[in-house]
């Protein structure tokens, strides 16, 4: 938690409620421990596409489809979802919530390692107004080489799960040892995104943290 218990409870009260069917989705999450946008986190993700109204969106980790899913709840200007997992039974899972909720048209799950993936979706030519990352932690900064070629001008890259419960500005020695690789690379990432100049960027200290970044200049960079 990176803000206290109280004040994320004030943000969540804010956010709007779920249909049925992604509420259901939702609780599956909780009850069988599948990492899935937090509450409040939702209110960002939610400002961030009303405020960019995207056509196409990529997203890398779709874990049971619970993002993609809110996504084309709260915007409706997305006309397709390219969204990417590993998992082969959270595929199988989030494929069959695609199908109930009637998106199967929308979104389109691609079962494959992520950094491979976004590799072939570069030299296809690939271009997104809209990406959330949202996977791997400790492969963020590899991924970012490949999306960096992707994002469109204008488009916003919207990561999550940034500030790792607040341990990211301690030490690294101070971290246990299974998780400082994750904790060294997260940092990396940070401060990449953050100093890069072709990202306006913020770091935004709901859920687990997020950075919202506008992709600024040209795809020649």
């Amino acid at each position: 938690m990176v803000i206290s218990e109280n004040l994320s409870g004030y943000i969540k009260a804010f956010v709007p409620d779920l249909s049925d069917k992604l509420e259901q989705i939702e609780i599956f999450g909780h009850d069988n421990r599948v990492p899935i946008i937090k509450k409040d986190a939702q209110s960002v993700l939610s400002f961030a596409l009303n405020i960019s109204n995207p056509k196409k969106v990529l997203e890398v980790g779709t874990a049971i489809g619970f993002s993609s899913l809110l996504m084309c709840e709260i915007c409706n200007t997305i006309e397709n979802i390219d969204t990417l997992e590993k998992d082969e039974n959270r595929i199988i899972i989030a494929r069959e919530n695609i199908e109930k909720c009637g998106r199967t048209d929308t979104i389109k799950v691609y079962e494959g390692d992520a950094d491979v993936l976004l590799k072939q979706f570069a030299q296809q030519g690939r271009r997104y107004d809209f990406v959330f990352l949202d996977a791997a932690k400790a492969q963020y900064l590899e991924y970012l080489k490949s999306i960096n070629k992707l994002i469109k001008p204008g488009g916003i890259l919207l990561t999550d799960n940034v500030l790792q419960e607040g341990s990211v500005c301690a030490s690294k020695f101070s971290v246990t040892r299974r998780d400082r690789t994750i904790h060294i690379r997260m940092r990396e990432y940070i401060d990449y995104i953050m100093k890069r100049e072709m990202y306006s960027s913020v770091i935004i200290p709901v859920g687990d943290g997020m950075i919202l970044s506008v992709r600024k200049g040209n795809n020649n960079e």
